[in-house]
């Protein structure tokens, strides 16, 4: 018996070759055994669909075992370290592709550009010009979501927005809501005013800028001036009064568009966030989606047969299937461009949005950003700072956190 193996967790888990003695001689069967851990933490319906693909597979590959493990976004980056340094690594991930950045500067994913053809997918993951991720799906953008029974069509503009807003808001009804306390909020409507958070090198923060001063003067009147929104709301309260009626329309990502299909049916209206009136331009929410990345340990047999995996996850039909059972975009350009899709008012709509919008940095320095820019957003709606000085702040606090990281 000839074994092929390598080491995890001190045990014999991956692959073993072996020699099974037939009466015409010896065939070779080759054993494979893999885990994944897959970021689906959200709800349970989107977790039991990777854990099917993986007992789908193994029904119709009776020699290969995949063990699936459900993990939330922190959790799936940090554990996914540490487990690296240990040498006890998952062999694949299904994962965000902002993860690939401290995943790569780790030196603990490996290039995956050779498994799949890069012009039929959508944008890859691609740092210091290789490929690090093979697009799953496309997902995590914000868009317009609408109650028809109380907004005929989707605004246009801000201005018709705010219009509309306005003749609704009444008592307890407000006509817009948001999270307000997330500067993933805030980012698509800088880019419609002209903004970014990084300049062009994708590591140096451009957030001191008249952009971001636009942006938050536009978002602090959208409630004091305008009083079109509630006060305060963060994600709960905005899903809250939207599925109660209490918001009429509300800026939320393609994650909720499956629960809200189930509760609003043919009343819920989805769109991009509408053009600024003042620029002209879309704002552009991020998108990143969901993407396969494989550990630096994985090599030869076991990488070949995971990529046999990964191309049976990515074929047309479970792409598709995958729209329908999540409401989730397709990562193959072929599927996102199907009738299933467009025929669709909800993964159309959701379609368009992503259509306007920029992937989300994949850079460490994000974070910095992140945190920089929480509480001066926070401040700023809460009437306390000025935008002026919130931006100007924003730009200090990014800038001392990222030297921190050097």
């Amino acid at each position: 018996m000839t074994v092929f193996h390598y080491t995890k967790r001190g045990a014999l888990v991956a692959a073993v070759l072996f020699v099974v003695a037939c009466g015409n001689g010896g065939a070779a069967v080759d054993e494979i055994e893999f885990d994944l851990w897959a970021q689906e933490g959200d709800t349970e319906q989107a977790f039991q669909y990777v854990e099917s693909l993986a007992e789908r597979y193994a029904e119709k590959n009776p020699d290969v075992t995949i063990h699936v493990v459900r993990k939330y976004p922190d959790e799936l980056r940090e554990e996914f370290q540490s487990a690296s340094i240990a040498g006890a690594a998952p062999e694949l991930l299904w994962t965000l592709n902002n993860h690939a950045g401290p995943f790569t500067a780790a030196g603990i994913v490996q290039p995956v550009g050779d498994l799949y053809s890069r012009d039929e997918f959508i944008e890859p993951v691609i740092m210091d010009g290789e490929l690090y991720g093979i697009p799953i799906s496309n997902e995590n953008h914000l868009m317009l979501l609408y109650n028809r029974q109380l907004v005929d069509s989707a605004p246009q503009d801000t201005d018709e927005m705010i219009e509309i807003a306005g003749e609704l808001t009444e008592g307890n009804r407000y006509g817009l809501a948001y999270n307000m306390t997330e500067p993933f909020w805030l980012v698509p409507w800088l880019g419609g005013f002209g903004g970014s958070v990084f300049a062009e090198d994708g590591i140096t923060p451009t957030l001191d800028t008249p952009e971001m001063v636009a942006t938050l003067h536009f978002l602090y009147d959208l409630t004091h001036v305008h009083e079109i929104t509630p006060e305060e709301a963060d994600y709960g309260t905005m899903d809250t009064l939207f599925r109660e009626g209490n918001a009429a329309m509300i800026i939320n990502g393609d994650w909720s568009l499956g629960e809200y299909r189930d509760h609003f049916g043919d009343d819920l209206g989805v769109a991009p966030i509408p053009t600024v009136s003042e620029t002209g331009l879309e704002p552009a929410p991020y998108t990143s989606g969901k993407y396969f990345m494989m550990s630096d340990t994985v090599v030869g047999e076991l990488r070949e047969a995971i990529g046999e995996f990964i191309a049976w996850v990515l074929t047309e039909e479970r792409q598709l299937e995958m729209a329908d059972e999540l409401t989730r975009l397709p990562g193959r350009l072929s599927a996102l461009e199907h009738e299933q899709i467009s025929g669709d008012p909800v993964l159309a709509g959701s379609a368009a949005a992503m259509a306007n919008g920029i992937p989300n940095p994949a850079a460490t320095e994000m974070r910095a950003i992140r945190d920089a820019m929480l509480p001066s957003q926070n401040a700023v709606l809460a009437g306390t700072v000025s935008p002026e000085d919130a931006a100007a702040e924003m730009q200090a606090v990014s800038e001392t956190a990222i030297r921190a990281m050097e």
